[in-house]
């Protein structure tokens, strides 16, 4: 609560619903010993690496990024509001990986990790399956990985945007990768 979702004024009970299956998926993949890798959105608090288009889209929605918010100043690192959830919080081995926009590769180390551990597949889950999850997935799917998109690991603000999403993975024979379950 009070977070950006919240602050644009969604109803965030459809953005909390992948916590409980990504819950079970994250404590299968830690014992199984799989590398999970974490990501957030947010600017530096200086706001220098915040594009104005983004900046002025940001404000018309009502949580412009950089104000006050109910958590701290709205998507800025080190603000309360920027965590990953207590559910889902990483454990000390676990990467973080902080990014600026929507992509976790732009503007970051992601796809060296990725390169350097070995990683040719990749499991997507979190929110908002529409906006970051699958641009995420576009960039990793143009970097040649198999992707995964985890449909009860994602929302959306919307359910039509999150079916939309789910539907543009499987089409032309999966084009961007594939869609399961978190028990699959």
């Amino acid at each position: 609560e009070g977070g950006y979702v919240d602050t644009m004024g969604y109803d965030i009970t459809m953005t909390r619903r992948p916590i409980e299956p990504l819950s079970r998926l994250l404590a299968a993949c830690r014992t199984a010993g799989v590398r999970v890798i974490h990501t957030r959105e947010g600017h530096r608090p200086t706001l220098t690496d915040l594009p104005e288009n983004k900046r002025v889209r940001s404000k018309q929605i009502g949580a412009e990024i950089g104000a006050p918010g109910p958590c701290g100043r709205v998507l800025t690192r080190g603000e309360p509001g920027w965590q990953i959830i207590p559910e889902l919080f990483p454990l000390p081995n676990e990467d973080i990986i902080d990014k600026p926009g929507k992509g976790c590769f732009l503007g970051t180390d992601l796809l060296h990790l990725l390169r350097t551990a070995g990683v040719t597949h990749i499991f997507f889950g979190g929110i908002t399956t529409d906006v970051c999850v699958h641009t995420t997935m576009r960039e990793a799917n143009d970097h040649g990985f198999e992707c995964l998109l985890l449909s009860d690991g994602t929302a959306a603000t919307d359910q039509g945007n999150h079916n939309a999403a789910l539907h543009m993975v499987k089409m032309q024979g999966g084009v961007f990768g594939a869609v399961a379950t978190c028990d699959a």
